[in-house]
């Protein structure tokens, strides 16, 4: 791995030896590589940062995986059981460090892909990537990852805010955030987790921006883990899932209406088919009980210094931290293709590939409830299968 400050410059490759171009070096993308490397298929990942694992090397620092160890690992590597059932924000960057370093696996970092193309033969793809590099490749996995883009919502007056405003992607800890007033607007699972944070940290003053009601649900019941379920249940109908959870959650997680925070009154598993998965509890329900977490309306515009809401009340924050999500970043490097959905998100994932676009795959642009490192290790080796059964057709033919 080539982590330098003058990253190396690819050639490109002679017509009969063009590799698999992975974009991106997170999780998806190095699983994608192993398994590629593990069919005999030559893969090289491009990183655009200097290191491996970038978007979680930028999370907040208390950060946990949300599934579990066993349930987490790539193929190939198991997880380390001294990292404990819920993998901290470190130690997944070590270990896909270690990941990388393990399987030998061929990355070049410093390399940002910003458009791809068939390439002028027709019997592959051409990559136009920084400094003027041109690299051609049998086939391309996109994983440049869910969390790509942070999205700040363009607030009328937003601009005359005098307080703090940042991204959620920006949030490292609540040490800056003691003895002051904060605002945390979306209750995902990292407005969710910001804002216990910040209580915890000694912030005089949090309160939670809703616009839609979140589905909560307990990480572990009893030793039973959430992501045990998400499992059992992802092949089930929709409808059949938003029953049997809207039951379970009347007994495991308590109305917080009264609190501000009402029951949703669409299905979990509805809310998953439409990019939103529920919020893991790390201490949000108590904290809403006891009054340190004050859900308020969303957030519609900005004036004379003060957060206007929805419900038309004013506040006056000191800070704003915006947890309002990502967006996939695809648009320059694919949309000309044909190839995203009205939301910005590949029409397929996994080994199946575009009628309009063979040999062009994507992963981690879903965000499973059975867990996202588990479904990406799976996309990996369905994804190599394909490749390599492809290249295997076409040396025969």
């Amino acid at each position: 791995m080539n982590d330098s400050t003058t990253p190396a410059r690819p050639s490109v490759p002679h017509h009969e030896d063009r590799p698999v171009y992975v974009i991106g070096g997170g999780p998806g993308g190095l699983a994608a590589a192993f398994a590629l490397r593990s069919r005999g298929v030559r893969a090289v990942v491009l990183e655009r940062t200097e290191h491996v694992g970038a978007s979680w090397r930028r999370h907040y620092d208390r950060l946990h995986l949300h599934t579990t160890r066993r349930l987490s690992a790539l193929p190939g590597l198991a997880m380390p059981r001294s990292f404990g059932r819920w993998v901290s924000r470190g130690n997944v960057v070590r270990y896909l460090e270690k990941y990388a370093q393990h399987h030998e696996l061929e990355i070049v970092t410093g390399v940002e892909v910003s458009r791809v193309e068939p390439s002028p033969d027709g019997s592959g793809w051409l990559l136009h990537a920084t400094g003027g590099r041109e690299l051609t490749g049998s086939a391309i996995v996109v994983a440049t990852g869910h969390n790509h883009t942070p999205r700040l919502p363009d607030w009328p007056g937003r601009g005359s805010y005098a307080g703090e405003l940042l991204h959620a992607s920006d949030y490292r800890n609540a040490a800056p955030y003691a003895g002051r007033d904060v605002l945390v607007v979306g209750v995902g699972n990292t407005g969710a987790e910001i804002a216990v944070d910040l209580v915890e940290g000694g912030a005089s003053r949090v309160r939670l921006s809703v616009r839609t009601a979140p589905h909560i649900v307990r990480r572990s019941t009893a030793g039973w883990a959430a992501q045990f379920t998400g499992i059992l249940v992802r092949r089930l109908p929709v409808a059949v899932v938003d029953r049997l959870v809207r039951t379970l959650a009347k007994v495991s997680v308590p109305d917080l209406t009264e609190h501000g925070l009402p029951r949703p009154d669409t299905g979990l598993y509805s809310r998953v088919n439409e990019g939103s998965i529920p919020v893991q509890d790390v201490g949000l329900i108590d904290a809403i009980r006891k009054g340190r977490v004050e859900p308020v309306a969303a957030v519609e515009s900005f004036e004379d210094g003060k957060v206007v809401l929805a419900d038309g009340s004013r506040i006056g924050p000191e800070a704003v931290i915006a947890a309002t999500g990502y967006t996939r970043g695809l648009q320059e490097l694919v949309g000309h293709l044909d190839v995203l959905d009205g939301r910005g998100r590949p029409v397929v994932h996994g080994a199946r590939t575009p009628e309009n676009a063979p040999g062009l795959y994507f992963t981690g642009f879903t965000n499973p409830i059975s867990g996202m490192f588990r479904e990406l290790a799976i996309d990996a080796e369905k994804i190599a299968k394909a490749i390599a059964g492809r290249a295997s057709v076409q040396t025969r033919s």
